[in-house]
């Protein structure tokens, strides 16, 4: 389907690796450090790849514009860091498709919204994360998703045109800012999508169900 592609760029939660437990855990440990009881993971996972905002919402039913949030979202991301790299796994199909692209010359690297007091550690954590080419983090444009520029800098420094990469990620704004910089999407169903997501309406270029699916794209 995809043509001249030099180079595969992904998100992270929720395309890469599964780290839902981890931030659930994170969020949850909060509640019950306040005396509330503890939420199963199932309510916290649809929300993971909101981050901080996700997590919040779930364990407190709070807003970024509650007077409260910016201290509990600190406070959240001390639990996090503290724990991020405890369950946090790749996806089932991750390793073998990563290993795959290097063997047909393709580059490959990491577009995510998680700033990088986050995203470096836990890609020095991971073996999986070596043979990247390019990581850039919530934090390291002054914008982030849905807008193109975080792509665009990973494109530059890959020395590659937009249009010679694709970009695959679990969120409606991942398609979007894919789309915005001129490269082709590729919706990720096997990730957290959000609640209630209509995966179709984001009009992604093509669709995966499981992370091997991407080779027949290529």
């Amino acid at each position: 389907m995809f043509h001249g592609v030099r180079a595969v760029l992904f998100d992270l939660d929720g395309t890469l690796i599964d780290s839902a437990s981890d931030l659930g855990s994170a969020a949850d440990g909060m509640r019950v450090r306040r005396g509330l009881p503890s939420l199963p993971l199932d309510l916290y996972r649809p929300h993971a790849g909101s981050g901080a905002r996700g997590m919040l919402r779930v364990a407190f039913d709070i807003t970024p514009d509650h007077v409260d949030y910016p201290a509990l979202k600190e406070e959240f991301f001390r639990a996090y860091e503290a724990c991020m790299t405890e369950r946090t796994l790749p996806f089932d199909g991750v390793p073998d498709l990563l290993s795959r692209l290097v063997s047909l010359g393709l580059q490959w690297g990491v577009v995510t919204n998680k700033a990088e007091r986050f995203s470096v550690p836990l890609a020095r954590s991971m073996a999986l994360f070596h043979a990247a080419s390019v990581l850039i983090s919530g934090d390291t444009t002054p914008h982030s998703k849905p807008h193109p520029e975080p792509l665009l800098e990973a494109a530059r420094r890959l020395s590659l045109l937009p249009g010679q990469c694709i970009y695959v990620g679990d969120d409606e704004r991942d398609i979007l800012a894919g789309k915005a910089a001129g490269m082709q999407t590729v919706a990720a169903r096997y990730g957290y999508l959000g609640a209630g997501a209509d995966v179709s309406s984001w009009q992604a270029d093509a669709e995966v169900s499981a992370p091997l699916e991407l080779l027949k794209l290529l």
